[in-house]
C-alpha cells in the first residue's frame, strides 16, 4: 500500500506518516516498506488515474507491506490507526486465503456468496410487497368508507331559525 493511501485511512498527512517512519526507521526492514523508484512511480501513475498527482512530486512514494502496514499502528500510537491496522490485516489473510484456492474453489465461493445476496434481496423484495399489499387494502377500505358515505341519503336538515335560507337556484 502507498503511504498517501495509508496516511489517508490513518487520518493523517501523509508527511506525518513519513515523519513517524523516518523516526522509527529501525522497525521498517526493506520487507517491511521500501521507496518507489522513479520508473516504479512512472509506471504507477501511468497504470492509475487516481496517482496522477504523483506524476509532478519531488519525493517517491514509500510501499508498505502487510508487516509495514502493522508496524505503522504501533508508530503512530493512535486508536484509528490500531482500527484501521486490524481491518487491513483481515484484508490481508482474506486475500491470501482466496488466491490459495483453486480457480474453480474461487467460483464456487463467490456463487455462494452471490446466492446469499440473492436470497438477502428477494427478502427484502418480499418484505417491500408486503407493505404494498397492506397499504392498498387500507386504501381500498379507506375508498369503500367513502363511498359509503356519499352515497348514503342524508335526512332533510332543519332550517336554523332566526337566518333566511338563500335559494340555490338562483
Amino acid at each position: 500500500m502507498i503511504d498517501r493511501d495509508l496516511a489517508s485511512l490513518y487520518s493523517v498527512e501523509t508527511k506525518v506518516l513519513n515523519q513517524a517512519v523516518k523516526r522509527n526507521i529501525d522497525r521498517f526492514p526493506e520487507d517491511f516498506m521500501f521507496q518507489l523508484t522513479d520508473v516504479e512511480t512512472d509506471e504507477l501513475v501511468t497504470n492509475c488515474d487516481r496517482f496522477s498527482t504523483l506524476k509532478h512530486s519531488s519525493v517517491a512514494p514509500h510501499a508498505f507491506t502487510e508487516h509495514g502496514v502493522v508496524m505503522l499502528a504501533s508508530v503512530l500510537r493512535s486508536d484509528i490507526a490500531v482500527r484501521v491496522s486490524v481491518k487491513i490485516t483481515r484484508a490481508f489473510v482474506a486475500m491470501r486465503q482466496m488466491l490459495k484456492l483453486t480457480p474453480t474453489e474461487r467460483i464456487n465461493l463467490l456463487e455462494q456468496e452471490v446466492h446469499g445476496i440473492k436470497g438477502y434481496i428477494e427478502e427484502l423484495l418480499i418484505d417491500q410487497n408486503d407493505i404494498n399489499e397492506e397499504t392498498r387494502a387500507q386504501l381500498d377500505a379507506i375508498s369503500e368508507a367513502l363511498a359509503q358515505l356519499q352515497s348514503s341519503s342524508r335526512p332533510p336538515r332543519r332550517p336554523i331559525l332566526g337566518f333566511r335560507q338563500l335559494d340555490e337556484n338562483k
